[in-house]
Parts: C-alpha cells; sequence; structure tokens
C-alpha cells in the first residue's frame, strides 16, 4: 500500500438527491496509489451511486472530486475514462458478437486507410492479454468466454484506457474459485503497478483477503473505516449494518403441520449446492440473502420456471412430479413474481381478467363470465384494491394495486404454499401495509408462506423464521427470537453458523 501523502483520489463531502430520495449526505473518500480499497454497505447505502459520480454517469449536487491533487468536472463517461478513471460494472457491458480483440479495441479501433487493422489489433491484444497472464485468443468470440475470462477482458479494456483508477463491482458474482483466484493475482499485480482500485463487494471474507483498507457506508453516509488488519468478519458487518436490532414481535397465530418439505434441491444456478428445508401450514418464512445469492433463483426453481436439476419437493405430503408450474399451481404451490408487470400481469388486459387467469372456468368452449364477475367483485373487496371498476385496465392501476391483484388471481386458486418474489417492490407505505396484514390472515388460516425480499426490515418484521443464502448455499437459519440484522448479515456474507 502507498504511504505517500497526497491520495490518487479524493471525494470530498459529495452529495446526491434524487427524487424523495438522498442518496449521499456527504461522503468522504480517498484512495491512494498501489491500494485496495473495499467499500461495504448494505443495498441502498449509497456505493453505486459513489460509483456513479466517479465514472461520470451522474454529477454530484455538492462536494468536490479531486484527482491527484487537481479538481475533476467529470460530466460524462467519456470524460472518466479520459481522466484516467474506469469502472467495471457487475452486469460486464462486452458485445458478444464480437471478437476478443474487437471488444478490446471497441471504440479505438486500429486503422490502415479506412479499413480495421485486425492483425494488429490482434497482436496488440495478445500482448495486453498476456501481460494479465490471460490466456486468450484474440480471434475467439466473446460469446465463448467464461465469466472469469471476460471479467479479464474488461479489466484489460481499462488498462488499454490507461486507468489509474479502476472501480470493480462485485467482480467475484459469477466466477468459480478457480476464476476467483486468477482474478486476485490480476489485482495484485495492479496494485503493485500503481493502480488504484476501488472494490466492491458482499463477499467479506474476499475483503479480507484483497483489500488493505476498508470503508463504510450506512444510509448514504459514511460509517467508519477500518485497516485491514482489524477488518475481522463483526466489525466489518457493524460498519454496514451498526448496532441497533430491530425488534421481535410475536405472532397471534400457532403453526400446524408440514406444508412444503424441499430435500436436496440443486438449481440451475447454482447446482452444486443442495438445499433442503421444510414450511409449515401457518407459518411464515423468510428468504434473505445478498444480490446474487439465489434467492430468486430458488422460488423459480419451486414453481417450475425453471426446474431444479435434483431434488424432491412434496406438497402435503404429496410428491411433486412433472414438476412445471401448471403442475405446481395444480399442487397448491404459487408465485407472486419478482416484476408483476412483466411476469405477474397482462397489462393490456382488464383487473377483472387478470384475476380470473389462473382459474378460468367454462361453459363448453365459453368462458364463465358469471364466475369472474363475482370472482373480481370477492377480491377487490378482500384485498382493497383501488379501481375504478373490475373492467378498468390493470396498467392503469397503482404499483400497490397491482400487487394485489397479482396476489388475488393466485388466492382464487386456494394455494396451500405461497411462494412471493420481493413483495412489496415499488409499493407505497399504505399498500405495503395491507399486503403484511393480508399475509398474516392468510398464515393464520393456515396456509405456508416463504417470500424473498432485499428489504432485511421486511424480512425481519414479517417472517417466523429466516433462511439466508449465501452464493447459492443455505448458509443458515434464524428463529424469529435470533433473527437480527447482524445475525442475518454475518450468515449472508459466508459466516459461520453459531
Amino acid at each position: 500500500m502507498s504511504t505517500r501523502a497526497a491520495p490518487l483520489l479524493e471525494v470530498r463531502s459529495v452529495r446526491k438527491a434524487f427524487p424523495g430520495v438522498q442518496a449521499l449526505a456527504g461522503v468522504d473518500f480517498t484512495l491512494h496509489r498501489g491500494e485496495v480499497v473495499a467499500l461495504v454497505g448494505e443495498n441502498g447505502a449509497g456505493k453505486s451511486t459513489l460509483m456513479k459520480i466517479l465514472a461520470g454517469v451522474h454529477q454530484p449536487d455538492a462536494g468536490e472530486l479531486r484527482l491527484e491533487g487537481a479538481v475533476l468536472h467529470l460530466r460524462t463517461p467519456a470524460a472518466a475514462r479520459h481522466a484516467g478513471i474506469a469502472l467495471i460494472h457487475q452486469e460486464l457491458s462486452l458485445c458478444d458478437n464480437l471478437s476478443v480483440a474487437g471488444a478490446l479495441f471497441l471504440g479505438q479501433e486500429l486503422r490502415r486507410g479506412p479499413w480495421l487493422a485486425e492483425r494488429r489489433m490482434q497482436q496488440a491484444a495478445a500482448e495486453s492479454l498476456r501481460q494479465l497472464g490471460a490466456e486468450l485468443d484474440p480471434a475467439q468470440p466473446v460469446a465463448s468466454l467464461s465469466p472469469g475470462q471476460k471479467q479479464l477482458l474488461e479489466i484489460a479494456r481499462a488498462l488499454r484506457q490507461e486507468a489509474r483508477v479502476l472501480i470493480m463491482d462485485e467482480p467475484t458474482s459469477s466466477l468459480t474459485p478457480g476464476e476467483v483466484a486468477r482474478l486476485f493475482a490480476v489485482v495484485r499485480d495492479l496494485r503493485a503497478r500503481g493502480v488504484g482500485i476501488v472494490y466492491i463487494s458482499h463477499r467479506l471474507g474476499e475483503v479480507a483477503a484483497i483489500a488493505d483498507r476498508v470503508v463504510g457506508l450506512r444510509d448514504g453516509r459514511n460509517s467508519g473505516e477500518l485497516p485491514v488488519a482489524e477488518a475481522s468478519h463483526e466489525r466489518m458487518v457493524a460498519l454496514m449494518v451498526g448496532r441497533s436490532l430491530t425488534a421481535s414481535v410475536a405472532r397471534s397465530h400457532a403453526l400446524g403441520p408440514e406444508v412444503l418439505r424441499v430435500a436436496g434441491l440443486r438449481t440451475a444456478a447454482f447446482p452444486q449446492h443442495a438445499v433442503s428445508f421444510a414450511v409449515r401450514r401457518g407459518e411464515v418464512v423468510g428468504i434473505a440473502g445478498l444480490l446474487g445469492a439465489g434467492r430468486t433463483e430458488l422460488l423459480r426453481a419451486l414453481f417450475g420456471i425453471d426446474p431444479p436439476v435434483a431434488g424432491d419437493l412434496q406438497v402435503d405430503g404429496v410428491a411433486l412430479r412433472g414438476h412445471d408450474p401448471a403442475g405446481a399451481a395444480a399442487a397448491g404451490l404459487v408465485l407472486v413474481p419478482e416484476d408483476r408487470k412483466l411476469q405477474g400481469l397482462v397489462l393490456g388486459m382488464s383487473v377483472r381478467h387478470n384475476l380470473s387467469l389462473p382459474t378460468l372456468h367454462r361453459r363448453g368452449v365459453l368462458v364463465d363470465r358469471r364466475y369472474e364477475a363475482a370472482l373480481a367483485e370477492r377480491s377487490i373487496a378482500e384485498l382493497g384494491i383501488a379501481t375504478a371498476g373490475p373492467d378498468q385496465a390493470v396498467s392503469a392501476l397503482s404499483g400497490g394495486n397491482q400487487q394485489k391483484v397479482v396476489l388475488g388471481k393466485w388466492l382464487a386458486a386456494e394455494p396451500k404454499v405461497l411462494l412471493l418474489d420481493e413483495p412489496t417492490r415499488g409499493v407505497d407505505v399504505g399498500a405495503r401495509a395491507e399486503i403484511y396484514a393480508r399475509l398474516d390472515q392468510l398464515a393464520a388460516a393456515g396456509l405456508g408462506v416463504l417470500f424473498v425480499s432485499s428489504d432485511l426490515e421486511e424480512v425481519l418484521q414479517l417472517a417466523d423464521r429466516v433462511l439466508v443464502l449465501h452464493q447459492g448455499a443455505l448458509a443458515g437459519e434464524l428463529p424469529r427470537a435470533e433473527a437480527t440484522e447482524p445475525a442475518v448479515m454475518w450468515l449472508a456474507t459466508g459466516g459461520a453458523p453459531r
């Protein structure tokens, strides 16, 4: 780590607000040459906003950026790249239809007159990749590369732009252990060359292995920093979530027998990990974990959208066969998906038609309109759907009322187990409270509820029990009395069960 007094990069009292949200409230940050600084914080802490400001995507409302002492005005991403700041997003931005050399030189192509100098680009690409220890054929299609190879190609692109500051956002989220080891070797080599690296990750074990210093953000503010020698898992979790605990509220209904049993389930996204658990009648079970932990993938596998590669499911003691959404729904297992507009609703149809889609009744070849009308009237009343009438287009409803329609259409199927992925995403405070109350009523009536939420406060408020995923594996489970923010974050970031 560099010991020079003058930082390579300085962020001074930077503020940034979006409509209704103060994303950054006076953040300070420094980076020296040859230093790896890990930036940690929960989702929504302000990490991405800060990095986008450094990359020229957003401009700060107040505060100052300096590079080697000179004030920076980064109006565009191109200005940031020209200044020597490169951001490698978690979602890589390579063009799969190009060759490795074509992707490496995209926007900086070498030419011979009006023609591309293909041979020179391939030779230069081979040299750039060799310096990183990346054994890639410059003529190889980008589409054929592994995630780890694509990461190295992105780094090579940044270094061709003579990046002095390299920002890496969750760089190992889709890498194998071998690819992670190779990436770390490259990071250490770049550090030795004097490149300053900002490393954003929820994987605290990796942070301790690669960083020189750890900086925490919480609610758009600095929450502290630690030299890596003092960055224990506990202290990093404290930077992320603070020391306050979320109060536990006693539930008012008893739990019944098992209604869902999952044994040895392996998803296509994480086939190396077998997940097993059960949900009881009247129980609300929350699934927590950080971005990329496999939460949505687990629910999609349970419902049969992405059939599991192995494992057994039982609903109310009966094994689920021919695993697909139709079979799951027929067995009493239904899913309220993460994206209601793309996956949960037909926006061009009415409230009435959306509510009746999974349970269409027919009279011969005709839809039973009386059934549809009665179902719509009942669902609108029971769920408090604010609509001009059952024939209003569902696209005209607010987000909260759209979510109630998705919930209502599946409740009409009289399920035994209700799966919900981000049940209150984009929902206002009033509708959120109504959805919470409805889920509690459903559990009290004997339904099993299994839900995913990125809002940890929501998980702790609703769940009788919390399952915590880490990199596709079930890291542990916590009963309601033990489910606190630090306890969940400990498991979600790779801490061993206590």
